[in-house]
């Protein structure tokens, strides 16, 4: 399976949805595959981690967020959701979990309730080494044009997911120290 296929099925080359979500998909792989290679030790998939890395935001393209050449009905919350729904509608199950489990550090069933957020009422935190080292490589790059595509530094990205809660930093310090190497 080629991922670039796989996003031209939906995406127009060309058109400023797949210029954004392909340099920042190629990021967040690159990223994932250094973090990959610094923990040997608990076996990632570097295959799996490159397709699904290229393909973990690949529902942009049905949200409203128009800054990203994106014109859906969603909100970009459902991002994960949606991307999921393409996914398993080309049978890449695996591929599609990442998906839905890679927004913000993950999102918890509680969280959903508690926050009556407009998603399924399911655990979307990710569990595979696969989906955590794509999870946390994904924190470290925008797709909104703000950083001109530079990476963020680790207290960037800590005071970003501070805003969603102390156990949210927590969930990244455990992935900071466990990705070290």
């Amino acid at each position: 399976m080629k991922p670039i296929d796989v996003i031209e099925a939906f995406y127009r080359p060309g058109s400023r949805s797949y210029a954004t979500l392909v340099q920042h998909s190629e990021q967040v792989t690159q990223k994932a595959l250094a973090v990959a290679a610094k923990v040997p030790h608990l076996e990632p998939n570097l295959d799996f981690i490159a397709e699904a890395a290229m393909l973990h935001d690949i529902g942009i393209l049905a949200t409203d967020a128009a800054s990203l050449g994106c014109h859906g009905e969603h909100p970009y919350l459902l991002h994960g959701t949606l991307g999921r729904k393409m996914l398993d509608g080309m049978d890449l199950p695996r591929h599609a979990l990442v998906c839905e489990r890679h927004v913000g550090v993950g999102i918890s069933a509680a969280d959903i309730v508690a926050h009556n957020l407009p998603l399924p009422i399911r655990d979307m935190r990710p569990v595979s080494i696969e989906e955590q080292i794509i999870c946390y490589a994904d924190k470290f790059f925008s797709k909104n044009g703000n950083g001109n595509g530079r990476e963020k530094t680790v207290g960037e990205v800590l005071e970003e997911i501070g805003a969603y809660g102390a156990d949210k930093v927590d969930r990244f310090k455990v992935w900071l120290e466990k990705f070290s190497g």
